[in-house]
């Protein structure tokens, strides 16, 4: 004899409803990102790290409806926040925009409380841009990389540069700069790009080695005059500065990177949310015309790839600081 299937009671279906409502709200706490993201970013603000950092982070904003809060850093050239950053919860709502200087520091400091390659998960590049020698138009005249060496080889000494720091790349392509041309250029070291750039702007510095991201605004203000981007060909949205090639270095090339990583630890699942959030945001048409403005294209470098190619930048600029003699002042 088939008996009826029995009704479920009111407190059974009470109990179904609040198990589904939970695993909603246990799916919903697992989809990255549900609370705002930390970037740590180390250095001042107004660098060349700020300049990539805002815009893209507040296009992240915008797409995915969580802040993305930009954590400026600064000090020790760069290495200060690197510290912190590697010591955060790996809880995926923290990661660190370094550059190129973190691929430095392990040749300039004989100490560091972290180890860039690992005690970070590598996310991805951000962008790669040329490094610019740049000047004050009132304190140089020269208007060409020919002009500014025969003034500097006539004046030894009497010339100096900004930098965003010991062991930063803006110190290491000045000495870089000088090995090359056998020239001498004080070095000035600041804490941090956007503070030197200023100092440079009002004329406390005679001129500076950037990345062209942070200088890009001033050059185009006319409030600083680049001279020439240290690389073998022009720079996008900068079709009128020759290159170092064109300009009779070819020689010095010299590019400034940033990119993203994750405290080690990090869940696997964070950092691809990550990585799928950035591509979207890098690709959309108005990121890739900041970009153009900012003097770079969009990268297409993550993950193990972005590693490899930061443990490859760290025996590079070991090379450099050894054949330079680059020495934290």
């Amino acid at each position: 004899m088939q008996h009826p299937t029995p009704h479920p009671t009111r407190r059974q279906l009470l109990l179904g409803s609040a198990a589904a409502a939970l695993g909603g709200v246990a799916h919903a706490q697992a989809a990255w990102p549900n609370k705002p993201v930390t970037i740590v970013v180390p250095f001042p603000p107004g660098g060349g790290t700020d300049a990539f950092a805002r815009p893209l982070f507040a296009a992240m904003t915008r797409n995915l409806g969580r802040q993305f809060v930009i954590d400026n850093k600064g000090g020790a050239g760069g290495t200060l926040g690197a510290g912190v950053a590697a010591k955060a919860a790996p809880d995926g709502y923290t990661f660190f925009m370094g550059a190129v200087h973190h691929a430095i520091a392990p040749a300039m400091y004989p100490r560091l409380d972290y180890n860039i390659e690992t005690d970070f998960v590598p996310v991805g590049l951000i962008s790669s841009v040329p490094q610019v020698i740049v000047v004050n138009p009132q304190k140089i005249q020269a208007t060409t990389l020919p002009q500014l060496l025969e003034f500097i080889r006539k004046n030894p000494g009497r010339l100096n540069y900004g930098s965003a720091g010991n062991g930063t790349s803006h110190h290491l392509a000045g000495e870089l700069f000088k090995l090359q041309t056998k020239t001498f250029i004080t070095h000035i070291p600041y804490r941090g790009a956007g503070p030197a750039l200023q100092d440079l702007i009002a004329g406390q510095v005679d001129m500076m080695f950037d990345g062209l991201g942070s200088s890009a605004t001033h050059i185009k203000g006319g409030r600083i005059r680049a001279i020439a981007v240290a690389s073998d060909r022009r720079a996008p949205g900068f079709p009128d500065v020759p290159s170092s090639k064109e300009a009779g270095v070819p020689a010095y090339q010299v590019a400034t990177w940033y990119g993203l990583w994750a405290p080690k630890g990090t869940p696997r699942e964070a950092v691809t949310a990550m990585q799928e959030a950035l591509r979207k945001a890098l690709n959309q048409d108005d990121m890739k015309g900041v970009w153009n403005g900012l003097g770079t294209e969009t990268p297409q470098l993550w993950g193990d790839a972005f590693g490899g190619f930061v443990s490859a930048e760290i025996k590079r600029w070991a090379e450099v600081v050894k054949n330079s003699g680059a020495k934290l002042d």
